[in-house]
């Protein structure tokens, strides 16, 4: 007889799986969780007490919903994605996507990539900003959104690389920089 939690686990295994593949896009999100997932592609991290876990899918670990600034109609959302070991692009690949992804404006700063060491771990550090226009070029794209920013990190853990990518209105992105930083300077493998 199977018991009715993998029962569950099953269809939440099924729905990923059509959604990974072309299916449904109903299936494509599981629930949030009741606590934040702080783990994945062979590393941990340590998630701020003001963020809100939101959906998971099937490439996407984890998603974060971070509080929003005064006068700031939307939240930033932090959406940490694993592929698999050797998957999702090489680390230059991605950040030339993340920042094909914004428009400049006269007066925006101009994108910035850098490397760090959290402990043995490369992490690949982004920024960015003007008109924000999401989708990875396959028809999902979402209206552009003016004033927004992205911070981004790529940590390449010992199962493959690892991508937080954070992107909300620039008020509120300058509020959840301390924060997205603690979150980096925890990845541990």
């Amino acid at each position: 007889m199977i018991a009715p939690m993998h029962i569950s686990a099953v269809l939440a295994l099924l729905a990923q799986l059509v959604s990974s593949h072309g299916g449904p896009s109903a299936l494509a999100a599981t629930p949030a969780p009741v606590f934040p997932v702080t783990s994945g592609g062979g590393l941990t991290w340590a998630v701020p007490k003001t963020w809100v876990p939101g959906p998971s899918s099937a490439m996407m670990l984890a998603t974060y919903f971070l509080p929003a600034s005064a006068g700031d109609v939307e939240r930033p959302e932090l959406a940490v994605f694993w592929f698999g070991p050797g998957k999702g692009g090489s680390v230059d690949a991605n950040v030339e996507r993340w920042f094909s992804q914004f428009a400049s404006s006269p007066g925006d700063p101009k994108p910035t990539r850098s490397l760090m060491r959290t402990g043995v771990l490369p992490v690949t550090l982004v920024r960015a900003a003007g008109t924000y226009s999401s989708g990875t070029g396959m028809g999902d794209a979402s209206p552009a959104k003016s004033g927004f920013a992205l911070r981004g990190a790529i940590a390449e853990g010992p199962d493959g690389a690892v991508f937080f990518k954070l992107t909300g209105p620039r008020r509120s992105m300058a509020a959840a920089g301390v924060d997205f930083d603690a979150l980096v300077a925890s990845l541990k493998p």
